[in-house]
């Protein structure tokens, strides 16, 4: 934090790039200096945040997933409850600690990831869907354990359920941030399934975030614009993009500054 000629104090980090297009880094600096004198200038929300791999079994021990650590998801989590709000953590099988002031639903499937969000969402304000989904389960699971015959298995892979687009399709008055991993054609992949998945907005990242500690996250608008950019340690990143969420969806009214005039 610093001071300016006029005595003013304001929040300053070189690790936000805001689009040239966007007003946003306008409403960010305003409502950032109102946050020097008065923390209550946004509503407190009940977020849901998904976390995690899910697996699909093949048989009763192996199983189709993927490397995510969850550290993405957890770490804002523990961001949005140091900034006051209530979390509710659907998470699939990660070796973190669960944080201790968030409501934790643990599930391991997809399907149980599914019927879990749609329980939960309607008690909460928006969702921040950073699990790593697994997008694909056999379509047949075999009873107890597959035994080597020395030939060659085919497996027959259908795709599970797309809870971001149901958890869109059902959103009314709350919000989505849905994450997009992307390794071909980043930005084009992720305006698709922000518009299929009826997403407020969708945070980009490549596949170079599955299990490191640091990820680099492109926020991108329904109209195709670049709102912000993070990049450095998950758990800074975390930060960042819930000062993003409060200012996107949770400032009070009074707080809202008038971008026309300021800009």
């Amino acid at each position: 934090m610093t001071a300016d000629a006029a005595g003013s104090f304001w929040f300053v980090t070189s690790q936000v790039e805001y689009g040239k297009e966007s007003n946003i880094h306008v409403k960010f600096l305003f409502v950032a200096r109102l946050a020097a004198f008065d923390t209550k200038i946004y509503n407190v929300m009940r977020i849901l945040v998904t976390a995690g791999p899910t697996r699909e079994y093949l048989d009763d021990v192996r199983f189709l997933s993927n490397a995510s650590s969850g550290r993405m998801g957890y770490s804002i989590t523990e961001a949005a409850i140091v900034r006051g709000h209530q979390v509710v953590l659907v998470t699939g099988p990660v070796e973190l600690p669960a944080p201790a002031a968030a409501e934790v639903h643990p599930i391991e499937t997809t399907d149980e990831l599914k019927a879990r969000c749609l329980e939960l969402f309607p008690q909460c304000d928006g969702v921040i869907a950073t699990a790593a989904v697994c997008d694909f389960r056999p379509r047949e699971r075999v009873v107890g354990k597959m035994t080597k015959t020395g030939q060659p298995t085919t497996l027959e892979l259908v795709e599970t359920s797309d809870i971001l687009a149901e958890l869109g399709d059902q959103k009314a008055h709350r919000w989505v941030l849905g994450f997009a991993l992307e390794s071909q054609d980043p930005r084009t992949n992720a305006m698709r399934k922000l518009r299929m998945k009826h997403c407020d907005c969708i945070a980009v990242n490549d596949t170079g975030a599955i299990s490191s500690l640091e990820n680099h996250i492109e926020i991108l608008s329904p109209g195709g614009e670049t709102m912000a950019v993070f990049h450095g340690l998950k758990t800074e990143i975390a930060g960042q993009i819930i000062n993003f969420v409060e200012l996107s969806f949770a400032v009070t009214p009074d707080a809202k500054p008038d971008v026309r005039r300021s800009s």
